[in-house]
């Protein structure tokens, strides 16, 4: 087990070190081993660690910088510790030689995670196949508590290596038939999403961002000296892309502070999102997050979600449900 800092790997370490992922294996679909253990590795949650997400994700919600209902204390976002659990896999493949991308990413919020607590990271390749002529791997991961709860599950899938400037334009992802299919239309004068009183067909947000090169590239590991087509240009281009790219990941965040907005506490203790990456986003460019109400059950609500880009395409498009507030419930 790694010793526990705010990142996976440890950026001092190049004060020391010439080659920062000697050892680790070449990121190819030949080298998978399934099943494959991933990490485990700690990494605590402090002060600048959220500050630093806050940054990323233009997200500097007083819950995480001052205090929470959770006893008063400091959380991190909701989504926070979800890039550590997708980049697990740089633990045993080198950072810095993927050429990937993101395609299908699910998480369960169980519990919020607390300033200055040190978490668990662990996860597992469980399945790798073939398709369009790409190799796609599945991971699994958990990041638990030190008391030893769940604070996330992770499902995730990812294009172990590819070249993103020929699958961007085709999208990335696409529903399977047994989805509900997303196409983030709806009415004119649809009603505002309403907490207290929450039904069918209230829309949520919007919420709009724009990830400028630096959250892009901060999110994306530059602190770790991490390179890829997220913080450098010249591999951006080199992938066939004009700019860096926004990670799927980081779109998902955005979509996690909507829900997390929209539910309050209840999203942090017994939220679910599910979101499928169909197009790539560029560093600068304006996207549009909401989401409408699908289904509202005894103790809690049903959700499509998705993230629209300025030319009117959908990036991502996915699934959330999130419990009714005890007030609400019947």
């Amino acid at each position: 087990m790694t010793a526990g800092n705010r990142d996976l790997t440890d950026p001092t370490r190049a004060r020391d070190v010439d080659d920062l992922e000697a050892g680790l294996k070449e990121p190819e679909f030949e080298n998978l081993s399934i099943p494959e253990k991933l990490g485990p590795a700690t990494v605590v949650v402090d002060d600048h660690k959220i500050k630093r997400f806050a940054f990323t994700q233009d997200d500097h919600h007083p819950w995480h910088l001052k205090a929470s209902p959770f006893d008063g204390r400091r959380i991190g976002h909701a989504s926070l510790l979800g890039n550590d659990l997708v980049q697990l896999f740089t633990t045993v493949y080198a950072a810095s030689r993927v050429v990937g991308l993101h395609t299908e990413e699910q998480l369960w919020f169980d519990s919020p995670a607390f300033l200055d607590e040190e978490v668990t990271l662990a996860g597992t390749y469980t399945e790798a196949y073939e398709r369009r002529g790409q190799g796609y791997v599945v991971m699994e991961a958990t990041a638990t508590g030190a008391d030893g709860r769940n604070i996330l599950r992770h499902r995730g899938v990812e294009i172990l290596r590819t070249r993103p400037g020929d699958v961007a334009g085709r999208g990335s992802a696409s529903p399977a038939e047994a989805d509900e299919r997303v196409t983030g239309d709806v009415a004119a004068d649809a009603p505002a999403f309403d907490a207290a009183r929450p039904a069918v067909g209230q829309v949520l947000g919007p919420l709009d961002k724009s990830f400028t090169t630096e959250q892009a590239a901060v999110f994306s590991r530059i602190g770790e000296y991490v390179r890829n087509i997220h913080n450098d240009l010249d591999l951006a281009r080199a992938g066939g892309l004009r700019v860096p790219i926004v990670q799927g990941q980081q779109q998902f965040g955005a979509i996690a502070e909507l829900l997390s907005r929209s539910f309050g506490a209840a999203f942090f203790a017994g939220g679910w999102l599910r979101v499928k990456f169909l197009k790539t986003v560029d560093v600068h460019e304006s996207i549009r997050i909401a989401g409408v109400v699908t289904d509202v059950g005894e103790d809690r609500v049903e959700m499509q979600v998705w993230v629209r880009r300025a030319d009117g395409a959908l990036s991502a498009a996915g699934w959330a449900s999130a419990p009714l507030p005890d007030t609400n419930r019947k």
